[in-house]
C-alpha cells in the first residue's frame, strides 16, 4: 500500500474509527515515514483547535439567578384532580430522561478525555522529536523533569521486563502540566501521562471523579489509575494485558 492510500485513513486514524489491526499497521508506517507523520500531526492539530472552537456556552450566575427569580414569583395554580393523578407519571418520565442524560453524559465526559489524551499520543509519535529529554536511564529522565512541572513520580526499574523507556517531555491538559513518557514494546510505543490528580481549571466537570481502570480509547487501550495525589494515564496500539503490565511496575514504583 502507498502512501496515498495510508493517507487517505489518516482521518479515521485520529479519530480512533480504525479497527486495531490497521491502526497498528498505519501507526508503524507513521514511525518510518516523515511526509504521512507530518499530515498525521497536521489533522491531530486541527482535531484539537476545532474542540477547542467548539466549546459549549457555560451561563453566567446571574443568569442562572434571574431565571431561578422569575419561576419563583410566578403565581401557584390550583392543580385538577386529573393533574394531580399524571404527577407520579411525570415524575417517573421525568426521572427516565434525567437519568438516561446524566449516564449519556458521563460516558461523552470520559470519551473526550481519553480521546484528548489519544491526540496527544498520536501527536507526539508523529512529531519529527517526540521527547525532549532521550534517555533509556530512569534516573536520566526523571531529575530532567524538576521545576519543569510542579510534582516528582518515581520511574519503574524495566530490567528483566520487555519494556524500553525511550524518553520524556512536558505536555498540557486543560492548561495543566504533567509529564509524558514514552516507552517502546516490541516496536510499539506506549504513552504514559502523569498529572496533578485534581480537578483541571477548565475541565472541572471532565475530569472530577474520572473512575480509575482499564478502558478502551479509540483505536488504543488504555488504564488510568490515582496514587499518591497524582492520576496516571497509559494508553498505546498494545494489548489490553501488556498496558495492565506496565501499570503494574508504574504502580509498583510509586
Amino acid at each position: 500500500m502507498g502512501c496515498e492510500q495510508r493517507r487517505g485513513k489518516l482521518d479515521a486514524y485520529v479519530d480512533g474509527e480504525l479497527d486495531p489491526a490497521e491502526a497498528r499497521t498505519l501507526g508503524e508506517h507513521l514511525r518510518g515515514c516523515a511526509a504521512c507523520a507530518a499530515d498525521a500531526l497536521e489533522r491531530v492539530q486541527m482535531k484539537r483547535a476545532v474542540q477547542m472552537a467548539g466549546k459549549r456556552y457555560a451561563a453566567s450566575a446571574d443568569l442562572r439567578n434571574r431565571i431561578t427569580k422569575s419561576f419563583a414569583t410566578k403565581p401557584r395554580r390550583h392543580l385538577s384532580p386529573w393533574q394531580i393523578l399524571a404527577a407520579p407519571a411525570l415524575v417517573l418520565l421525568i426521572l427516565s430522561v434525567v437519568t438516561n442524560f446524566y449516564l449519556g453524559r458521563e460516558n461523552a465526559r470520559r470519551q473526550r478525555v481519553y480521546s484528548e489524551l489519544a491526540d496527544l499520543h498520536v501527536a507526539a509519535l508523529a512529531s519529527a522529536s517526540p521527547v525532549d529529554v532521550v534517555s533509556t536511564d530512569r534516573h536520566t529522565v526523571k531529575p530532567w523533569f524538576q521545576g519543569k512541572i510542579p510534582f516528582t513520580f518515581n520511574l519503574p526499574e524495566l530490567q528483566g521486563s520487555e519494556f524500553t523507556l525511550l524518553g520524556g517531555r512536558v505536555t498540557y491538559f486543560a492548561q495543566t502540566p504533567g509529564a509524558h513518557l514514552i516507552y517502546q514494546m516490541r516496536k510499539h510505543e506506549i504513552s504514559v501521562f502523569i498529572f496533578q490528580d485534581r480537578p483541571f481549571e477548565d475541565r472541572r466537570e471532565e475530569t472530577a471523579g474520572l473512575p480509575s481502570g482499564a478502558a478502551h480509547a479509540l483505536s488504543f487501550n488504555e488504564e488510568n489509575w490515582t496514587q499518591n495525589g497524582l492520576r496516571y494515564f497509559v494508553i498505546g496500539d498494545v494489548g489490553a494485558d501488556d498496558i495492565q503490565a506496565l501499570s503494574k511496575l508504574l504502580r509498583d514504583a510509586a
